[in-house]
């Protein structure tokens, strides 16, 4: 059986999140069932990250074995028909080895959330930004965010239900850029690692948020690291602002050769 490769854009605000579930929509069983338009039958497709309720995806890797030996265009094509009108689009198939896997051949994964910081209520980007209505200082988030780099016990940022074995992760980078937008700016936080906590992303932001506000200090994120205790993180902020920005692998399937 061929198996293919998927990159994934979708907005997750209809959705449960990635993960199939019986009696909600997700982004997973919507891919699913348009698969089973061109090929009857059960499909079980795998992803490279499952992002919860309301996250979207820019570039999530799935991977699905198929009967037929399809050419990567035309079944792009084909699944993006059967896919309206969901809010998920296939940006590109390509066919894979057998023993390819979306989510055990990853190397890293990339997150950008975004934080808008003015008064007046988002309209164009509502549903995919954080929205404050206060200023946040640029520097002490950057000098902030300089404590989370590295390789750490993260249980202080990780949800009480992560499911992981083990909190220590290693953090290779979270850069903060500012930009400038109407009576207000944007705050874009880039996150990178092999693999992340539950979690782990939203708690970073609403904690350094915190510090951008002025309510924290940047050696208090270095002091709530070392506690290693939930109870120390700062706010999770909510899932709209985050993204799954990419996934990468040692030879990625999307190169052009």
């Amino acid at each position: 059986m061929p198996r293919f490769a998927f990159q994934i854009e979708y907005h997750g605000a209809p959705f449960a999140g990635w993960q199939r579930q019986a009696d909600q929509p997700s982004v997973q069983g919507a891919i699913e069932a348009a698969l089973a338009k061109l090929e009857p039958g059960p499909h079980t497709i795998a992803a490279a990250g499952r992002t919860d309720a309301g996250v979207h995806g820019l570039a999530q890797v799935a991977h699905a074995d198929l009967q037929k030996d399809w050419d990567p265009f035309r079944l792009s094509e084909a699944l993006n028909f059967h896919l309206k009108p969901n809010p998920v689009s296939i940006l590109q198939v390509a066919q894979v080895s057998e023993d390819w896997h979306a989510r055990f051949s990853a190397v890293e994964r990339r997150y950008l959330f975004r934080l808008l910081s003015r008064r007046a209520p988002a309209t164009h980007d509502k549903g995919l930004v954080w929205q404050v209505g206060h200023t946040l200082d640029l520097a002490p988030m950057q000098e902030a965010a300089q404590h989370l780099l590295g390789r750490h016990d993260f249980t202080t940022f990780r949800s009480s239900i992560c499911q992981a074995d083990s909190p220590v992760r290693t953090l290779d980078a979270l850069e903060i850029t500012q930009h400038a937008v109407p009576h207000g700016d944007e705050f874009r936080f880039h996150v990178r690692a092999r693999s992340f906590l539950h979690n782990q992303v939203r708690s970073f932001v609403g904690t350094l948020e915190r510090v951008g506000a002025g309510s924290w200090e940047p050696g208090d994120v270095k002091a709530a690291l070392e506690a290693r205790d939930r109870a120390a993180c700062g706010p999770v902020c909510p899932p709209e602002g985050l993204y799954l920005a990419g996934v990468g692998y040692p030879d990625d399937p999307f190169t052009p050769r």
